[in-house]
């Protein structure tokens, strides 16, 4: 297998930019009003992007532990901060239960898929902690936002429902259940959707950087479904946990439903 390698120069980049910046144009002639979200959104992801690179480069080149902690406890933050900033209707309050869900979960999957699968040297590998992280954090994150989203949105759509359970006996968690299960299976819907299309409609983004890495592509695909597998295991147990965590923020301590304001 050939080790070719295609690099992007700064005109690639410019190129890339310049699909953007014709997409917002697009935009600006039908007014749709996106133009403005969408290059500030890329411009944004670059230097992001770029960013991370550079500090991704230090991390390795140093390939000191705390060094890679560090980076992943900021990487944490921002996760909480994202979560919370596209969670729509939640209420204040919820970055504790929001941190320890990430925290819990996330140290949990990647000692699994690190040192049980992967079984890197040293077992803080930065070229691979690093970006195991990232993509696992960014797939949950996500989720979060849409079951937090949907699980305070069921609740206050079922009101009435609630109320009625409340009153005939029903337990704070008998009465939040169905909105709990509402919000899991919303939030796994584009994991389950990943797994059902990968390899038939679409090459998912590990394995085709692999591949144009000059990697070897059935290597790639071995990654890229451990790298779904985690993503699935790890989406469903960071949904559960925040759900068991925030149920009872909708009710009273004298177990009345308590709508947000």
């Amino acid at each position: 297998m050939g080790s070719t390698t295609y690099s992007i120069d700064i005109w690639g980049l410019l190129v890339a930019m310049l699909m953007v910046v014709a997409a917002a144009a697009v935009s600006g002639i039908m007014r749709m009003g996106v133009g403005r979200t969408l290059l500030w959104s890329a411009c944004r992801a670059l230097l992001q992007l770029c960013a991370m690179g550079f500090v991704m480069g230090f991390v390795i080149k140093a390939n000191n532990p705390w060094l890679v902690f560090a980076l992943i406890a900021v990487m944490l933050v921002a996760g909480v901060q994202i979560t919370l900033s596209r969670a729509k209707g939640v209420p204040k309050g919820l970055a504790g239960p929001v941190l320890l869900s990430l925290v819990v979960t996330m140290t949990m999957m990647i000692a699994l898929v690190a040192e049980l699968i992967v079984r890197p040297q040293p077992w803080y590998a930065p070229q691979l902690v690093v970006p195991l992280t990232g993509m696992l954090l960014g797939n949950t994150v996500s989720a979060l936002a849409v079951g937090l989203s949907r699980f305070y949105e069921s609740m206050g759509e079922r009101r009435d429902e609630i109320d009625t359970l409340l009153a005939l006996g029903a337990s704070k968690w008998e009465a939040a259940r169905p909105s709990v299960v509402s919000s899991i299976r919303l939030g796994l819907l584009p994991t389950t959707a990943s797994l059902a299309s990968s390899g038939i409609v679409t090459i998912p983004g590990m394995m085709a950087g692999q591949v144009i890495a000059g990697g070897d592509p059935l290597d790639a695909a071995k990654y890229q479904f451990v790298i779904l597998a985690a993503i699935a295991a790890l989406t469903l147990l960071a949904d559960s946990l925040i759900m068991l965590m925030v149920y009872k923020t909708c009710f009273t301590a004298d177990d009345q439903y308590r709508p947000l304001v």
